[in-house]
């Protein structure tokens, strides 16, 4: 049974199921929409996200005016079959009033906390007002930095060939902290590493 099938639109009224519309790099939300059957098929055969517009009272392909599309990536249906979950690729800003999300936010890449701790090592290093380790190596010049970062891999090898988890996990962790602290010395963040490994996995597709 396929998904046009699994859809349950008697659930709704007017036939309309809400759609989800999440970036699938980023996972993203990037906004809101309703489909019905039409559509649904619609965007299936044309890989263009497709709603139905309950304001035009039609069919709406994102994009079709600004050419900003949404290029279908995959659709799933949530557990009880009636609300869409849309991963796409978006081409240009998703909002009409310009913005990559229905939402004001950028469309960015989110590693979690090692995302906050990249601002935390932001803060440290533009802070005048206290005095911390990152600080400290900051001053010291990249030099410094490269050599603990080196320091920390070779601890990281040591670990991995023993028998201690605890001990390799947490070599493992001041070797990430630290490379953290080298990409911001030299200009760069894990976007640009992602960026990167993309890149090359494209090429080898």
């Amino acid at each position: 049974m396929n998904i046009t099938e699994q859809a349950d639109f008697s659930k709704s009224e007017d036939g309309l199921l809400p759609a989800i519309i999440q970036d699938a790099q980023t996972k993203n939300v990037l906004m809101l929409g309703y489909m019905n059957l039409e559509a649904l098929e619609k965007t299936m055969t044309s890989k263009k996200v497709t709603f139905y517009s309950r304001s035009k009272k039609r069919l709406w392909t994102k994009g079709e005016e600004s050419g900003n599309f949404l290029v279908l990536k995959s659709i799933e249906l949530d557990c009880d079959q009636d609300t869409f979950l849309v991963q796409v690729n978006p081409h240009g800003p998703t909002c009409h009033k310009g913005t990559d999300t229905c939402w004001g936010n950028e469309n960015e890449s989110n590693f979690g906390f090692l995302s906050e701790l990249e601002r935390i090592i932001e803060s440290r290093k533009n802070s005048t007002s206290e005095k911390s380790y990152v600080a400290s190596l900051f001053e010291s010049g990249i030099n410094k930095i490269a050599q603990k970062v080196g320091e920390e891999a070779v601890e990281v090898v040591i670990e991995a060939k023993d028998e201690n988890d605890d001990l390799f996990l947490n070599e493992s962790a001041d070797l990430l902290f630290h490379y953290l602290i080298l990409l911001k010395a030299k200009g760069f963040s894990l976007k640009a590493i992602e960026q990167v490994l993309l890149e090359r996995s494209n090429k080898n597709k």
